[in-house]
């Protein structure tokens, strides 16, 4: 088959487009032909050598959100069959023994991931455990379906697992454009929250009003702890939807509302930041949270709200495999809104 692999850190040119062995199934696995793949940062950290994930290793097969057929099967495999249209999730935790991808299930060291830390979607087949392959309504196409695993899972989990966002409250949501912010965007309106978007052009502000955020601000022009306060009279907001980092780091801070808490699930801008004021922090009971992976049980109902909940996630651009590198570039440039893909 063919594959986009790299054996070293390096640039876009470490990108190697070229032949490679076919995955074999285990007893509870399956192969699918990828039909589609998403860009994530992930996928240019990695290659970059700046950071990578416990359990990493070369030659490497990036695209964590896989979409397509099943064309093989394990011995053992009941719950899929070939001809099958399937979307995996990527996140290796409760993977059978059956399975060549058991035994990278720990949540809090070398958590196994599909693209991550073993062969992904930049191929034309990609191997699974059975059990974290999930079917697409037949009315679905490939590229909303691998707009989903990272992203909306990413957002669900901190927004509502971690963050306990509820109907009535208010929150902000940074880099507006980006896959996850998209989907957070839409999961918080629908969840019977008012969205305040932040994002750095006023194409990508427009955007963000058109999929359901109440207001917006271009975040490179104004400071958005003051326009959230100027946004609710005064009051604050409940919640800050971050994986920027340290760019907006202390606005966000400002804009909580007492007892407001602070969700970060990225470090886009840098991974050093400061608390301005400890007293404000104690004095406001403000909350700083991490959200960590979501859990294997989470993604099967997230998937139904999203196959069946009425949202649509944006499309920037569709890239050839052999083209991967320039996808990543547009990925770098910060000019997309929504999600790139790959299609072999």
């Amino acid at each position: 088959m063919k594959a986009l692999q790299y054996h070293r850190s390096g640039g876009p040119e470490v990108l190697e487009y070229a032949d490679i062995g076919d995955p074999l199934p285990d007893r509870r696995d399956v192969v699918i032909e990828v039909a589609a793949t998403a860009l994530n940062h992930l996928d240019v950290v990695q290659r970059n050598g700046w950071y990578q994930l416990p359990g990493f290793t070369y030659p490497h097969i990036a695209g964590m959100d896989v979409g397509g057929t099943v064309i093989d099967v394990g011995a053992d495999v009941t719950l899929v069959k070939p001809g099958d249209r399937v979307v995996v999730d990527p996140s290796l935790t409760e993977v059978p023994e059956q399975s060549r991808l058991a035994g990278m299930g720990e949540l809090y060291g070398k958590l196994g991931v599909i693209g991550g830390t073993v062969a992904g979607g930049y191929a034309e087949h990609c191997l699974a455990p059975e059990t974290h392959v999930h079917l697409l309504p037949e009315t679905m196409g490939w590229h909303q379906a691998v707009a989903f695993p990272t992203a909306w899972m990413t957002a669900h989990h901190a927004l509502f697992v971690t963050g306990g966002l509820r109907a009535g409250e208010t929150v902000m949501i940074h880099a507006a454009g980006s896959g996850v912010s998209t989907a957070a965007i839409q999961l918080a309106k629908h969840a019977g929250a008012t969205v305040l978007a932040t994002a750095g052009g006023e194409m990508k502000c427009r955007r963000a009003i058109e999929i359901g955020a109440d207001h917006t601000v271009n975040n490179r022009e104004a400071d958005v702890g003051v326009w959230a306060r100027e946004v609710t009279d005064g009051a604050g907001v409940d919640m800050v939807f971050d994986h920027v980092g340290p760019a907006l780091w202390e606005s966000s801070l400002s804009a909580l509302k007492p007892r407001g808490r602070l969700v970060n699930c990225g470090n886009t801008t840098g991974d050093t930041v400061a608390i301005p004021s400890l007293g404000v922090l104690f004095h406001m009971g403000l909350q700083i949270l991490g959200s960590d992976a979501y859990r294997h049980e989470e993604f099967a109902a997230v998937w139904r709200l999203y196959c069946f909940g009425n949202f649509h996630a944006p499309i920037d651009s569709v890239f050839a495999l052999e083209d991967g590198a320039a996808a990543q570039d547009r990925l770098l440039r910060s000019e997309f809104f929504g999600k790139i893909l790959l299609e072999p």
